[in-house]
């Protein structure tokens, strides 16, 4: 299937079918505008009478709100949920969703399944050559486990340990003289990744690698350089163009 795209100079988006048949939207879905484009595309889609019988899925890299995934404080807003049920107004037969904050996500949004991140992985740990993994948190823990016994690699976790002033950071396991490679979702900024990075060097790694699904990168990059030796991620987000980050091209 084709479409056109347009959008005006007020902010009005639009869509236009060149072409029927299946639908199958791939975006990365990390901005309002992104959600309405989508809404556009699926209704010019609807309301052609040939596609009546034809297939509607959405693939979404990056989920816009995904951190949310809770009502954080009383008279807020629960984000993930405003979007999940935008989407779900859409009724698209099946939504991918590429590595979710948390499953929170899809239990929210009807039809969805989450697409893996571990060949993504894989390709990092490769082309490191078989580092130990760190999971930096106790969120990241079962799903870095998964990855570690796919690649048949040693895994280490890590918590941070909030208190007064700066947290400090708990290693659970031997790293000296050893490569590390820290896997997680998401890098909004990074200053846990350059606490923890600091940590496994003082505790003797020789090298620290970070991957992420979802590079924003919002504020902290530069500081990550100081402590981070390299860092792996995908396009989901954004594309970096940097000799310190290798991105695996997903959209």
């Amino acid at each position: 299937m084709l479409y056109q795209i347009n959008k005006f100079k007020d902010g009005q988006v639009s869509a236009k079918i060149i072409e029927g048949g299946n639908l199958h939207i791939k975006i990365r879905a990390n901005c309002y505008e992104d959600l309405f484009k989508i809404a556009s595309i699926k209704e010019a889609w609807s309301s052609v009478l040939e596609n009546k019988n034809n297939v509607s899925i959405l693939t979404i890299y990056c989920l816009i709100s995904q951190r949310s995934d809770r009502r954080f404080n009383e008279k807020e807003s629960f984000d993930l949920k405003v979007v999940s049920n935008f989407i779900n107004s859409l009724n698209f037969d099946k939504v991918e969703i590429l590595h979710p904050h948390s499953a929170i996500s899809l239990a929210l949004i009807d039809k969805s399944i989450e697409l893996s991140h571990f060949e993504y992985v894989k390709k990092a740990f490769e082309d490191i050559g078989n580092p130990i993994l760190i999971s930096p948190d106790a969120g990241a823990y079962k799903t870095t486990h998964e990855i570690s016994e796919k690649l048949n690699a040693d895994l280490i976790p890590s918590n941070k340990v909030r208190g007064n002033g700066v947290p400090s950071i708990s290693i659970q396991g031997d790293v000296k003289g050893k490569q590390c490679l820290i896997v997680d979702d998401l890098a909004d900024g990074g200053r846990t990744f350059k606490l923890l990075a600091e940590e496994l060097k003082k505790q003797g790694a020789t090298k620290v690698f970070l991957y992420v699904t979802h590079a924003q990168f919002n504020y902290g990059f530069d500081e990550l350089k100081e402590s981070i030796n390299h860092i792996y991620c995908t396009n989901s987000f954004k594309d970096i163009s940097d000799d310190f980050v290798t991105q695996f091209k997903v959209i």
